[in-house]
């Protein structure tokens, strides 16, 4: 009898040729150096320094010293495998005062880190804002108003005048280019419930800021085009909400309608129909004049095509209305807490856990909100699609060898990689897969307190320790996708 051996693919879920199998990070949460190079406060050194607005009191002053240790953090990387690399450019650091010509030394880090990454065979993909708003925007230091920021219009055009710089110094280096990082976060997080940079609490501003993102998406991607070789792919990477309500009954179809409107449609129609929705409109005409807000020719500049869209997912949203709420509803929506919504023209909408299964946030954890929202953007807009973070903090174990153990975050990523190819499956044209994050750094407004590398940084020697997690991925990537569940 002969015995035929089993395929090897057989046991695992493969995933295209050329899927980039890649690792993301933020400028501020890693890099420190905060005043070398020229680099000048962002509103989240503002923010951080102010006393209660981080937990402990914590800074990203030194954050992880990546500023110095990109080397060793690229020679990380390689010895895991990763194929591409998501970081993003500090502004501050290489404008420092948001206007201007660039500066060259700030500039120099990234074409070092750039170069370092492309001789390990690292593909390395740009995200030019990372919510690290140089700070002389959002308060001038001259003397002017006080209420700039991205509620500001002149900011969008500021964004873009960044983007040509970075471009023209890096285009003949990096192909994949990321416009925006979560705007909603810096929106109505920022401008809204006021627990993010700049922390500043006005509903019609975080509106302002809302479309002043977009446009100021548009105006970078008019730059890039400009600037960038013909080959170079244009991303931004959204949030967006699975939304889903609590029951099929009115009311709570009717919160999920809103949530639905000032949560994602209020990205993805200017961006991809070159419109604001009427709903939207309507819910939020009490707190803006979107008549005087949106001027002629902006939903052109905000419709610019893209190459890619980059989605950010960690957990479904599950509403309901908040005058019959039960217990269960989340009145902070795992946003973090504060007195003030972050959901304008949404205020009367309650917040609920998908499950009791959650990570050290508190956020359940669910990966078909992941599949059902990459196939509802095929469906909707036929891009090519790229998961630009997704990832989980958990209380991860030392053991007395100095070994890292999560199990649970190896898990979860197997389940979310699950999802990505029942997605592709589906007939999604999914690019890749950024794990948020490489390395455990400085989390917002939780400071050091919550980790989601995995790679453990010890925060007093700053020695990094690739965690079990680390390991088991890099296993996925030589095998070219993870077992079969």
């Amino acid at each position: 009898m002969t015995v035929v051996s089993p395929d090897i693919r057989s046991a695992h879920r493969p995933f295209p040729p050329g899927f980039a199998w890649g690792a993301a990070t933020a400028a501020y949460q890693i890099e420190g150096a905060i005043a070398e190079g020229g680099r000048t406060p962002s509103i989240w050194d503002t923010f951080s320094h102010t006393p209660g607005k981080v937990a402990n009191g914590d800074t990203g002053d030194t954050a992880v010293d990546h500023f110095h240790r990109f080397r060793e953090d690229v020679r990380i990387m390689a010895d895991l495998g990763l194929t591409a690399y998501r970081f993003s450019v500090s502004w501050p650091r290489v404008q420092p005062t948001g206007r201007g010509p660039a500066s060259e030394r700030g500039l120099d880090f990234y074409r070092a880190l750039t170069d370092e990454l492309l001789a390990h065979g690292i593909t390395p993909v740009a995200t030019l804002y990372h919510w690290d708003l140089p700070q002389e925007l959002e308060t001038p230091s001259n003397g002017g108003s006080a209420a700039g920021g991205w509620p500001a219009r002149d900011t969008a055009y500021h964004f873009a005048e960044y983007a040509a710089l970075v471009a023209e110094a890096l285009g003949d280096r990096v192909g994949i280019w990321t416009t925006l990082n979560e705007p909603w976060c810096s929106a109505f997080l920022g401008y809204g419930s006021g627990v993010h940079a700049p922390g500043r609490t006005d509903p019609a501003d975080a509106l302002r800021a809302a479309h002043h993102l977009n446009l100021g998406h548009g105006l970078a991607v008019g730059a890039l085009r400009a600037a960038l070789p013909a080959s170079a792919q244009i991303a931004v990477s959204l949030n967006l909400h699975a939304v889903r309500p609590l029951s099929d009954r009115p009311q709570d179809l009717e919160a999920a309608r809103r949530i639905d409107a000032v949560g994602n449609r209020i990205w993805t129609s200017p961006m991809f129909k070159g419109r604001y929705d009427e709903d939207l409109l309507r819910d939020t005409a009490h707190l803006v004049d979107w008549d005087a807000l949106v001027h002629g020719g902006d939903l052109a500049e905000i419709s610019r095509p893209i190459d890619l869209l980059g989605l950010n997912y960690y957990n479904p949203t599950v509403v309901s209305s908040a005058t019959d709420a039960d217990g269960g509803a989340l009145r902070n929506d795992g946003h973090g807490a504060s007195a003030h919504s972050p959901w304008p023209g949404a205020d009367d909408v309650a917040f609920h856990l998908a499950n009791d299964d959650v990570t050290a946030m508190g956020w359940p954890i669910d990966p078909t909100g992941l599949s059902e929202t990459l196939l509802a953007m095929h469906r909707e807009f036929g891009l090519p699609l790229m998961v630009s973070e997704n990832g989980a903090s958990f209380e991860d174990t030392v053991s007395p060898d100095g070994t890292v153990h999560d199990p649970e975050r190896a898990a979860y990523i197997h389940r979310h990689l699950g999802a990505v190819a029942d997605a592709i499956d589906g007939g999604a044209d999914v690019r890749g897969y950024y794990l948020w994050s490489l390395l455990d750094n400085f989390e917002w407004a939780y400071g050091y307190e919550k980790r989601f590398g995995i790679v453990h940084v010890d925060y007093d020697t700053l020695v990094r320790t690739p965690k079990t997690s680390a390991h088991w991925y890099s296993g996925v990537i030589r095998q070219g996708g993870p077992d079969r569940a």
